[in-house]
């Protein structure tokens, strides 16, 4: 039987890397990925079966840009994971902080330890595109002065000392990534779902929306807006919404059909703990 191939962004040991073996298991095979976008070309173009995609994290926030390209793509979320992220400064064994110039990392990476760099103002804080590339390219080209914002996994392999332990802002800090697939795999239970949907620019309107909700027992656990591109004032709202009662969740959603425009479900699946 053929592994199931997943796309992630980044490298091997990647934090995508590991949010996809904690989801598939590790009989997997990893499509590496320099971009969001390149996941989706390689589940289009049948190089993947799965992407992974982080879509907010729990002291950065929301990666907006990856809204766009589940709008663009439209591929069917199938799944979520919950990673708890933890941060260390990764440098060659020898290296002393004091030494230090540079730290490079993925910009959203950075975001979650601003509250560690605030104290170190000579520090270069440079935004690279994946936290496993920055390790490694500091093991490939012996940097000396540079250190990069890493997990232990990328410590490991590429034979990196931690200068820092746990330097993220909240230790409590995790990242939810999205599972998506060009078929859409049914999920054995199904109750939580991701929909998009516009509502009119009046006074209300937005209320109306959720007042469908609660009149049917459904938890809104996440509700974001997004401008639409050649559509001042205009707006998505992507909302995730859970339930306990699959009737609960068909029938707020035939309520919504005749209230909201353009609702479109980007995934039903089963919800996955943050642990």
């Amino acid at each position: 039987m053929n592994r199931k191939r997943v796309a992630i962004q980044g490298t091997r040991a990647s934090f995508h890397e590991e949010a996809a073996y904690k989801y598939f298991g590790e009989d997997i095979e990893i499509v590496e990925c320099v971009t969001f976008k390149q996941t989706c070309e390689a589940v289009k173009k049948n190089e993947a079966n799965y992407a992974v995609m982080a879509i907010e994290n729990s002291i950065a926030g929301s990666l907006l840009p990856n809204y766009n390209l589940l709008q663009e793509y439209n591929f069917p979320i199938v799944g979520e994971v919950y990673l708890h992220i933890q941060l260390h400064l990764l440098a060659l064994p020898g290296v002393k902080f004091e030494d230090v110039k540079y730290v490079h990392s993925h910009p959203i990476a950075i975001r979650q330890c601003n509250d560690f760099f605030e104290d170190f103002p000579h520090l270069q804080v440079l935004e690279k595109n994946d936290t496993a590339a920055c390790a490694k390219n500091i093991r490939e080209n012996l940097l000396t002065d540079t250190v990069a914002i890493a997990n232990l996994t990328a410590a490991k392999m590429y034979d990196l000392e931690v200068l820092e332990r746990r330097i993220e802002t909240n230790k409590k800090n995790f990242t939810r990534f999205l599972i998506l697939s060009k078929d859409g795999v049914e999920s054995p239970e199904i109750n939580k779902a991701s929909i998009c949907f516009q509502v009119g620019n009046t006074i209300g309107s937005l209320a109306k929306v959720l007042n469908i909700f609660v009149e049917n027992n459904i938890n809104l656990t996440k509700i974001q807006s997004m401008p639409i591109i050649g559509k001042p004032n205009d707006y998505n709202f992507y909302v995730d919404l859970e339930w306990e009662k699959e009737n609960d969740y068909d029938h707020s959603m035939r309520k919504l059909l005749k209230t909201v425009v353009n609702l479109a479900v980007l995934g039903e699946y089963q919800k996955n703990p943050m642990k």
